[in-house]
């Protein structure tokens, strides 16, 4: 399935944001948004020269404005929380500087401003500074994916899936699912590594479809992610903090979007999330990013998605090292003991490393352990 059509204007405005990184060639970047270089060139050029056509959706460069009375002002506040129910004083505050107004009330100011208009709900609490996380120092170090849970429809539920990127908190991909099955996840994920690139790591739950939850070991999800090159990592279990962000996220997306509809079928779902998806990267003031967007801190990665998944070399078989096909059941044959290491590696063939310790063996799939053995549980017969 190809990335979900979107406007040709947020398709222009995420190309130039992503093409001013320089993170990979022009060309690279060129054939992932399916575009000659040509048109890549002429869009650049549009979004420099600011003009008419251009600038009037997206443009985060200061544009002269004359000065204007109280009143403008307050009504440009006014406007700008009736666009943005859910922002408050800060944010509004950094966006109106980023749309390139001259005179901008001080949050505070504007947070006046939105009472006296009986634009705050008195029963939601004021919202808080956003405390500092860790994250990772580089843009596609890790990528967060998550369901959001499902959703009543006028008819049926969707399932939300989301993709952001840990260090810049950019939206990679918001999908209106029917469900919450492997085939679909892997398309959409498709869609997403054809555009942006690959990650070094995925951090996901421990649920399906990318988790078992329990006992069933590396999943067939999994094993596609280390089969391209990708670090598996999974949250602790009842710790659903671990993945922080995206967890804020979800609470953003139903602040601004969900909890104040409800969507005919998945194609309305979808529009939704197209249309907040470029607001929420090029647009909306992020606290834990000092108030930036998060398309000023995303770069595409410079690992592409390859046409054909690469070769598996364990390197040669000996005493260090014995390659075992992962039969049907998920176990493989060692020492004359059967061990389970997957179902997800069915028919994949796994390296049985030696460890440190006397009689523990490592079972590697490409780069990554994915199991133990260990022969004092199985004593020689």
């Amino acid at each position: 399935m190809a990335w979900r059509e979107q406007t040709s204007m947020t398709e222009r405005e995420e190309f130039v944001a992503l093409a001013t990184s320089e993170a990979i060639s022009m060309r690279a970047l060129c054939d992932r948004f399916g575009v000659s270089r040509k048109t890549g060139y002429k869009w650049l050029a549009r979004a420099d020269s600011g003009g008419a056509g251009w600038s009037a959706d997206h443009s985060r460069r200061p544009h002269r404005s004359p000065g204007r009375t109280a009143a403008d002002v307050e009504a440009r506040v006014v406007a700008a929380r009736q666009a943005h129910p859910a922002w408050g004083g800060r944010k509004l505050h950094q966006w109106l500087r980023d749309q390139g107004v001259e005179t901008v009330p001080a949050p505070s100011t504007i947070t006046d401003i939105l009472h006296r208009h009986d634009l705050i709900d008195p029963a939601h609490p004021s919202s808080q500074p956003i405390p500092q996380r860790f994250e990772r120092p580089r843009p596609n170090d890790l990528w967060q994916l998550d369901f959001m849970g499902h959703l009543a429809m006028a008819t049926d539920r969707v399932h939300p899936l989301t993709l952001i990127d840990d260090h810049s908190r950019y939206l990679l991909g918001v999908w209106a699912c029917p469900h919450e099955q492997r085939e679909l996840v892997q398309t959409h994920l498709t869609s997403a590594f054809q555009r942006y690139g690959l990650p070094l790591a995925i951090l996901t739950d421990n649920g399906p479809p990318w988790g078992t939850s329990g006992a069933g070991g590396l999943t067939a999800l999994e094993a596609w992610w280390i089969r391209l090159g990708i670090r598996v990592l999974h949250g602790q279990p009842y710790h659903p903090q671990t993945q922080g962000k995206i967890e804020r996220l979800h609470r953003t997306l139903a602040t601004e979007v969900t909890r104040t509809r409800r969507f005919a079928d998945l194609a309305a779902a979808q529009s939704a999330f197209d249309h907040w998806r470029p607001v929420y990267n090029h647009q909306r003031p992020h606290e834990a990013l000092d108030l930036q967007v998060p398309a000023t801190r995303y770069q595409v990665s410079s690992s592409s998605f390859p046409t054909v998944l690469p070769p598996i070399d364990y390197g040669p078989e000996g005493p260090d090292c014995a390659i075992r096909l992962v039969r049907s059941q998920g176990a493989i044959s060692f020492r004359n003991h059967s061990f389970f290491v997957g179902r997800g590696l069915i028919g994949q063939y796994v390296a049985v490393r030696p460890t440190t310790t006397d009689g523990r063996f490592a079972v590697f799939y490409c780069h990554q352990q994915v199991a133990t053995i260990d022969l004092a549980d199985h004593p020689k017969v």
